[in-house]
């Protein structure tokens, strides 16, 4: 019988017979680097390496197997452990523990055969922190592998982006001229930029816990105001996609055509409150919307003007195809089909608001938008109007931008507008303090460059423009033939308009006194070159006279859509004797119609007393509207 039966019969413990000379010699991993340091602890001592912190007493050599909460405890601590040493230690303890005394190796074999799941627990434990000690052995080694993977992949990445050095990114790269950003749609965007968002959205959030609108629009924000939304009957199809680029059209009902022949009738009786009494039923009829905000807008009632126009957007962003995109600048609307002219007039309207509000960054966008729809045909003439958008955004890349990308195929120094934005935009960008010295240089040279090329091929904007801006002319330019009277006189009627369009639009972007005397210096520079006979002068007076015979069709829509006193004045008398609608101004000639409108009776003997009074003063007005037949006229527009 064991010792260890023979004390459990008699029911002592472990540690209560006397001790001998080698009773507690257990060799712990722990404790094998301290035979070599100095001399073992006896009973009641420290455990070595436990500097300075209250050990464990042993009392039970077999009350330390495999607690592994211990040795955990030990390698948290940061005191030594099982994997910290090196291996010619861990083999010297483990001699050491073969070459103990009998007793001690005895009891070593009955502690192995009682704990068997305790000692390959150990082993485990052992195996476990000898592979943390390989890893931690080497960590330079590590990290420079993981460096040279880094640096691995990032040569892939500029490999097959095919650029590697900072800088602006190639013109291949670069996003299309026309891309629409969906956060700048946002005038809230815009606004948190100037007042921050507390002063913008603090109103809007209980109220947008109400919403009950099928969808968020990027367009415009649903309002708890508006009357509860129902598909009012409109609807966009695809109709065909070639060359990269995909045709929509916008699609009436037959309950929405309905509503559109009582809307002209509306519209005929020339009394407003039919429209509302129509919009009562058919809330989100587009055409109403934009015919009575027209009339809000006439009776100084801007706030209601703009909700309706929103709420328009709104029900025709909700008809949007799937593959329709916004921001894309691939999706085109033809503007001959009437159902398309809604969304197009609807985009103009909300960007006016947006630039009067004091958001220009925000129409500047929506101007792109419209211009996408349609860029070759520019129905709506946005070329007129987008770069004074974007000097009022400063944002003079984009306009520089548009003029190197377009000024090949499209010809844009032959618009007053741009000829003298686009020097500005050079100007006021060689003003900034943040770009390098080199590129102000430069700047300021193409804008002096520029700017003499503008005066030379229109003089006739000098004059107007210095009066405008209450500025009187040095003698010498005043009596001058080229910048004299005769200038603004001998230019065609065409010109004449789109002159009077730029300085009424943006004549005030000229105040400032240091673009003034920068302006002032050119003048100089070219009446120089008048003096001395400069062949250019000669060749841009035969290009007016040849270029600007007549103005088309969208640049009159626009000048109407814009309401400026001095470009509406220049209207030809062809134009000024038409019958122009707010919801339909100057329609194309070849239009597409895609149903018919049935007949109606003759207005002159139904027509209510005011289209009597009407029609007894003015002989030229008229009441008629196109019938809407299925059928294409082949005409220009």
């Amino acid at each position: 019988m064991s010792r260890r039966a023979l004390r459990r019969l008699r029911g002592e413990q472990r540690g209560q017979e006397p001790l001998g000379p080698d009773a507690l010699r257990f060799d712990l991993l722990e404790d094998d680097d301290a035979d070599d340091e100095g001399p073992k602890p006896g009973l009641g001592g420290r455990r070595p390496g436990a500097a300075g912190k209250e050990g464990v007493r042993v009392n039970n050599r077999f009350e330390l197997i495999n607690m592994e909460d211990l040795e955990d405890g030990l390698v948290v601590n940061g005191e030594r452990s099982d994997a910290t040493l090196p291996d010619s230690v861990s083999s010297g303890n483990k001699g050491r523990a073969q070459r103990g005394n009998p007793e001690t190796k005895q009891d070593g074999d009955v502690a192995n055969a009682g704990f068997p799941e305790q000692s390959n627990a150990s082993g485990k434990l052992r195996k476990k922190k000898k592979k943390q000690k390989n890893k931690k052995s080497c960590p330079g080694e590590s990290s420079e592998n993981g460096l040279e993977d880094i640096d691995r992949i990032l040569e892939r990445i500029e490999d097959s982006s095919g650029f590697s050095h900072p800088g602006p990114p190639p013109l291949s790269s670069r996003k299309h001229i026309l891309y629409v950003e969906h956060r700048h749609l946002n005038p809230d965007t815009e606004l948190k930029r100037y007042f921050g968002a507390r002063a913008v959205l603090g109103e809007q959030r209980p109220r947008q816990r109400q919403r009950v609108y099928p969808k968020c629009a990027w367009l415009t924000t649903p309002k708890s105001t508006w009357p509860r939304y129902s598909k009012p009957g409109l609807s966009m199809r695809l109709l065909e996609s070639k060359k990269g680029l995909s045709f929509f059209a916008f699609e009436h009902s037959e309950e929405y055509q309905q509503a559109q022949h009582k809307f002209l009738v509306a519209v005929e009786s020339m009394e407003p409150n039919n429209i509302v009494v129509l919009l009562q039923t058919n809330p989100y009829h587009v055409d109403s919307l934009l015919q009575l905000s027209d009339a809000c807008r006439f009776q100084e009632d801007q706030e209601m003007a703009r909700d309706l126009i929103e709420r328009a957007l709104y029900s025709m962003e909700c008809a949007f195809h799937p593959l329709f995109s916004l921001t894309s600048g691939t999706c085109r609307l033809d503007y001959r089909r009437p159902e398309n002219r809604s969304f197009y007039l609807a985009l103009y309207k909300q960007m006016s608001f947006l630039e009067k509000r004091g958001c220009p960054r925000t129409a500047l966008e929506y101007c792109k938008l419209i211009l996408s729809l349609e860029p070759d045909e520019d129905p709506l003439c946005m070329l007129l109007l987008i770069d004074h958008l974007a000097l009022r955004a400063r944002n003079y890349e984009y306009l520089i931008r548009l003029f190197q990308e377009w000024e090949a195929h499209r010809n844009l120094s032959q618009l007053p507008n741009f000829a003298f934005s686009v020097p500005l935009a050079y100007f006021l960008l060689s003003q900034q303090t943040d770009l390098p010295e080199h590129e102000l240089t430069s700047a300021r040279q193409q804008a002096s460059l520029l700017i003499q090329q503008a005066l030379t091929m229109f003089p006739g904007v000098l004059m107007p423009l210095l009066e405008c801006c209450s500025v009187r002319p040095d003698a010498t330019v005043s009596n001058h033939h080229f910048f004299g009277p005769d200038a603004e006189i001998s230019q065609p009627p065409a010109l004449s308009q789109l002159v009077s369009l730029y300085l009424g639009r943006s004549h005030f972007l000229w105040k400032e006194p240091a673009t003034m005397s920068w302006l002032e210096e050119n003048v100089r520079e070219v009446l120089q070159a008048v003096d001395a006979g400069d062949p250019a002068v000669e060749a841009c007076e035969n290009r007016r006279k040849v270029l600007y015979q007549r103005a088309p069709r969208n640049i009159h829509r626009h000048v109407i859509l814009s309401e400026i006193k001095e470009a509406v004045a220049a209207l030809p008398s062809d134009v000024t004797t038409q019958s122009v609608m707010g919801f339909d101004p100057l329609p194309p000639l070849d239009t597409i119609y895609s149903y018919v409108r049935p007949e109606r009776l003759s207005p002159v003997s139904h027509g209510n007393t005011i289209a009597l009074f009407f029609r007894s003063l003015l002989p030229n007005y008229t009441t008629e509207f196109p019938s809407w037949n299925a059928c294409a006229v082949s005409s220009s527009r």
